[in-house]
């Protein structure tokens, strides 16, 4: 935090809410668009830090964390001025939300400084919190400048199955929601978990992801959209590590925290390789980390998540 932050001039007074939804125009076709049709939230014409957001369809009936923390990231975006852009997250899943109820995003204006604006926002449903989430936003500034490489001979994404390759031909209801009804196009450069544990143990993994359809130009929608899309594969690392899969009988496993930071401008609509790898697992919790480059070898982004692994 710098001086000239600690001495911020007081926020002004908040502006009354939109009248129209806060989010992006769903105007993509096919499953990517009712992934933006959900993004799409609700204001509350009396109180302009309350939004309504519903959810996507999901085989097990429970509300999808990327899809809330997503949505939870835009109803903080739509309360913070043009300019500044998301650059962290902290958020914690604190309840399994369900599919059927509308999600009420309670966005609480933490700081608005010279520099960044915080903002802290619950996802209720039944009147209480299924997600509480922090983020930070950032206007643009000049620093210091470097990264980290992305690692040498990684296959290209042509060249590596997708989901639709490995579940496509399954006539299962699970393999035909992931294979028909993403929105991300899935390709792991060591294999899947879906069907069954990898060769090897190993704590680490890449996997290309991109979102099907070309996205609008909206920098704060691709931030959001890469917390979606990095939910489906941010604990297969602890899986792999444990010779496990998705298909294990008897497990069970969740999301309990989220964190991100966004170093780089991104679209989810280009390739982006996840380099991904688990430190430690304990107590029937995994913890996994990523970091997300470019096709080109940009780093964009680093993210972190621990998740309830329990194993029969």
């Amino acid at each position: 935090m710098t001086t000239h932050d600690l001495a911020a001039p007081e926020p002004a007074e908040p502006a009354p809410a939109e009248s129209v939804p806060a989010g992006p125009e769903p105007a993509v076709a096919g499953p990517t668009g009712v992934v933006l049709a959900a993004l799409r939230l609700q204001p509350d014409p009396g109180d302009p830090d309350q939004f309504t957001g519903t959810s996507l369809p999901q085989p097990h009936g429970r509300v999808f964390g990327g899809q809330v923390l997503a949505q939870a990231l835009l109803a903080a975006g739509a309360t913070v001025d043009d300019g500044r852009l998301p650059h962290s997250l902290h958020g914690y899943f604190l309840r399994a939300g369900v599919i059927d109820e509308p999600i009420t995003f309670a966005v609480e204006r933490l700081r608005d400084g010279r520099s960044f604006t915080a903002r802290r926002t619950h996802a209720l449903q039944q009147g209480v919190p299924i997600l509480s989430m922090i983020a930070s936003f950032q206007v643009e500034q000049e620093g210091v400048e470097y990264a980290e490489e992305m690692p040498r001979g990684v296959p290209d994404p042509e060249d590596v199955r997708s989901v639709f390759d490995v579940l496509g031909p399954i006539d299962h209801p699970v393999a035909r929601f992931w294979s028909h009804e993403s929105a991300f196009d899935v390709r792991h450069v060591e294999g899947a978990l879906y069907l069954g544990p990898a060769p090897e143990r190993t704590g680490r993994q890449m996997a290309w992801i991109r979102a099907r359809s070309p996205l609008p130009d909206d920098q704060l929608l691709h931030r959001a959209l890469l917390a979606f899309a990095c939910d489906q594969v941010m604990l297969e690392p602890v899986l792999r590590r444990a010779g496990r899969s998705w298909v294990t009988p008897g497990m069970a496993i969740a999301s309990l925290d989220h964190a991100m930071w966004w170093h780089r401008d991104v679209r989810v609509d280009d390739w982006l390789l996840y380099v991904q790898s688990t430190p430690s697992a304990q107590g029937g919790r995994g913890l996994g980390a990523a970091r997300v480059f470019t096709r080109d070898g940009t780093l964009v982004a680093s993210i972190a998540q621990e998740g309830m692994v329990r194993l029969p």
